[in-house]
C-alpha cells in the first residue's frame, strides 16, 4: 500500500540552503594570501573592511576611518606572521580593538559617527540614535572598547582582558563602571 493509496500525504524533509559564512572558507583564501597572490589579498581585504569597521565605530568614534585603515595596515603587515589561518577573525578582531583604542587615546575630540547606530538593533528612530549617540560620546575609549567587546561581540571577561592585554578584573570594573555611566546618563 502506497501513501497515495491511504490518503496519508507523504512529503520528503525539506533541505533548506546554508548561508555560506564567510569566515569558514577563509584558511586557503589567508594561505593564498600569504604565498603573495594580489586577488586572495584583494578579497581579503573586501571580507575584512566590513567587520572591521564595525569594530571600530563605536570605540573611535569619530576617528573610525583612521582606526579602520590602520587596524588593516597592521592586519596585512602582519599577516605573514599569522601561523594558523583558520584564527584570522578572532587575530584580526584582538588588532582591531588594540588599534582602535590607540587611534581614540591619540584623539583630543571624541566626536561620534553616526554610522554606528546603523548597526543597532531595535526600533532605529532619530532620535534614540541621537540619545545613545549622546551617551556613548560621554564614555570614555576604554569603556566603549569593553562595551562593545561585551555587548557586539558578546565575550566574556575572560576573553575580553586577554584581547585587551590587561587583567579580568580591570575588564570587570571597567565594564562594571561603563554600564553604570551608561545608565546614569540615560536616564537623565
Amino acid at each position: 500500500m502506497t501513501a497515495a493509496d491511504t490518503g496519508i500525504a507523504h512529503h520528503e524533509p525539506t533541505v533548506r540552503p546554508v548561508e555560506p559564512d564567510p569566515w569558514a572558507a577563509v584558511a586557503p583564501l589567508v594561505t593564498a594570501a600569504q604565498s603573495g597572490d594580489v586577488m586572495a589579498v584583494n578579497d581579503l581585504l573586501n571580507l575584512l573592511t566590513p567587520y572591521v569597521s564595525r569594530l571600530c565605530r563605536p570605540i573611535a568614534l569619530g576617528d573610525s576611518a583612521d582606526a579602520v585603515q590602520e587596524s588593516l595596515i597592521a592586519v596585512f603587515q602582519g599577516l605573514p606572521k599569522l601561523k594558523d589561518p583558520t584564527a584570522l577573525y578572532a587575530w584580526v578582531r584582538t588588532i582591531t580593538v588594540r588599534e582602535a583604542l590607540k587611534v581614540a587615546r591619540r584623539s583630543r575630540r571624541e566626536t561620534p559617527v553616526a554610522e554606528f547606530f546603523d548597526e543597532l538593533p531595535g526600533p532605529r528612530s532619530t532620535e534614540l540614535a541621537s540619545d545613545v549617540h549622546d551617551v556613548l560620546r560621554r564614555l570614555s575609549s576604554e569603556h566603549r572598547a569593553v562595551l562593545t567587546l561585551r555587548e557586539l561581540e558578546g565575550l566574556d571577561e575572560r576573553s575580553a582582558s586577554r584581547l585587551l592585554n590587561i587583567s579580568c578584573g580591570t575588564v570587570k570594573s571597567r565594564l562594571h563602571r561603563a554600564r553604570n555611566s551608561f545608565r546614569k546618563a540615560w536616564t537623565r
